[in-house]
């Protein structure tokens, strides 16, 4: 079918095949992506997130013990009491990101399956062009594209995938990264509360940049990032942020 045909040209918006997949797989990047990285499950790095926010949360809080006069149970209690909330909140929160993103992704498959249905022949193109980029050519792409369009179910995955580019065996069940969410909070309250308890002040601290550093490495690690430079620059912006609240209290009560 013609570029100049009326119907392809509302449906790719004045541009060719090409350009349309281009952007949609643009579109369909932006609705599947995920606050982090596409290598990292999502219930290990919901975990690894979760214990760095709660690690630094109680290394800033510790600042408020330090300051001010608490008795060891005082402190005591009241860590255990914000950190058993913070991981309600953290498994709430996790699972709620994740239903809304898996949302958006069934929002989009419903209208992909409405293209499919609605416009057959400007999704033939598309699939032609997508295999002619991949190097089919001739009778060789006309019968892959034949064999694809023969069955809705498979046409439909193809299109996800290489159109949108989405990555259907990533998506994790939101319960599931809460989970992920839970344990990791669960193990960074643990940590950091025991080490107060036998070190006070200076255990909280150091413990909190180590789980911290911990879960930094891990994360990089997975991602198969560089783990030494997401350590220091974790570790260092933590310190620093702590050093700045530090001084401040000290500028405030002076």
């Amino acid at each position: 079918m013609s570029e100049a045909n009326p119907e392809n040209f509302s449906h790719f918006k004045g541009k060719d095949a090409l350009r349309h997949v281009a952007e949609a797989q643009m579109n369909g990047i932006f609705a599947s992506s995920e606050i982090h990285g596409a290598e990292t499950p999502g219930s290990c790095f919901a975990g690894f997130d979760a214990a760095r926010q709660l690690a630094f949360i109680l290394m800033l809080l510790s600042l408020l013990f330090n300051f001010f006069e608490f008795t060891p149970e005082q402190i005591f209690c009241f860590l255990l009491a914000f950190s058993l909330g913070f991981i309600f909140w953290m498994t709430g929160r996790s699972s709620w990101l994740a239903w809304a993103r898996l949302e958006r992704l069934h929002r989009v498959v419903d209208e992909e399956q409405k293209e499919i249905q609605e416009h057959r022949p400007q999704e033939r193109e598309e699939l032609k062009a997508l295999y002619k980029a991949k190097g089919f050519e001739g009778a060789l792409l006309d019968e892959v594209v034949d064999v694809l369009m023969a069955d809705g179910d498979r046409l439909l995955r193809v299109m996800l995938q290489e159109e949108m580019g989405f990555r259907l065996e990533e998506n994790e069940h939101p319960l599931v990264q809460g989970l992920g969410a839970a344990i990791g909070t669960i193990v960074a309250a643990v940590v950091t509360i025991a080490c107060f308890y036998f070190f006070e002040h200076p255990g909280l601290v150091f413990s909190s940049l180590f789980v911290l550093a911990l879960s930094a490495g891990f994360s990089a690690y997975r991602e198969k990032n560089q783990v030494v430079p997401a350590l220091i620059w974790n570790v260092g912006i933590a310190i620093f942020a702590y050093a700045g609240s530090y001084y401040f209290m000290q500028f405030l009560i002076s």
